[in-house]
């Protein structure tokens, strides 16, 4: 079984279900699939037997249907990449790309980029999806996203006591509250350039 999943932001995703249904029309992809679609059009494919399709699930399933999967085909945002990775399923990224209107900039391109040194492969065209289903990547180590948190880095460098600001000292705390809980509470790769200066990786 093949899962796809697109994630769930506003954006169509369309190009990735043209490509599908080109796979699976040529019979390159011959085995059932599972699309987690969001909001692209699934027209094309909804009545296709090989395909069920649904436009949002959770965390949970997602995470079992990838581990029974031979292969993921997964939008490059980094909570997904994050998941297939730690289930040690075979995977490739399908970035979104803002030239097509399927994201707001290239910033899944990026990621997708970024991790590429570290055994995450990812797909532009659709020669390189399909030499991917048919010749699937090696697993990418499994300590991928193991690294220390963004927020845990910060809060280290920057105390608590430091950021908080004593003429609002209520607001200062819920922000940093509300930072620990956020999106930006995500694996990353810290290191030191020769200048001294932080960067990271995500």
């Amino acid at each position: 079984m093949i899962t796809v999943t697109l994630g769930t932001i506003p954006y169509r995703f369309n190009r990735s279900i043209v490509w599908l249904k080109a796979l699976l029309d040529s019979g390159v992809i011959d085995e059932p699939v599972f699309i987690q679609y969001g909001t692209s059009d699934i027209s094309a494919l909804i009545n296709h037997p090989l395909v069920t399709a649904e436009v949002a699930v959770t965390q949970a399933k997602l995470k079992a249907m990838v581990e029974r999967s031979r292969f993921v085909i997964s939008h490059a945002g980094q909570g997904s990449t994050r998941l297939i990775a730690a289930s040690q399923t075979r995977f490739v990224l399908l970035p979104r790309l803002a030239l097509y209107d399927e994201h707001v900039d290239d910033h899944q391109l990026m990621f997708a980029r970024s991790v590429a040194s570290r055994g995450v492969h990812h797909c532009t065209t659709f020669e390189a999806l399909e030499q991917a289903i048919l010749n699937p990547p090696a697993l990418c180590p499994p300590s991928l996203f193991e690294g220390p948190k963004l927020t845990a880095y910060l809060l280290k460098c920057y105390p608590e006591r430091s950021i908080v600001n004593s003429s609002a000292p209520w607001y200062s705390h819920l922000l940093l509250r509300q930072a620990r809980r956020s999106y930006f509470d995500c694996s990353i790769v810290v290191r030191h350039d020769k200048s001294g200066m932080v960067t990271h990786d995500f």
